[in-house]
């Protein structure tokens, strides 16, 4: 779930329930969501882990848990 209030995003993980505050221009986010333009570009200077929240509300400890980094030196 978002809620916005002001240019502070209150964003809450579906997977762990905790809720993130990300601060990200109110007008960049409304062009996101209109479609204006793709997540990295719009909101560049947020993290790729504070983006990924937005978009899957998959926080970025969670997003870790189910998709963990495989060394491939060990294959």
């Amino acid at each position: 779930m978002v809620a916005a209030n002001g240019d502070v995003l209150d964003v809450t993980c579906e997977y762990c329930g905790i809720t993130y505050q990300i601060i990200a221009d109110r007008q960049d986010v409304h062009d996101w969501l209109s479609g204006v333009g793709y997540i990295q570009d719009v909101l560049a200077y947020l993290s790729a882990a504070e983006r990924e929240l937005l978009i899957s509300g998959t926080c970025d400890n969670c997003w870790n848990q189910m998709f963990p980094e495989v060394d491939d030196d060990e294959e």
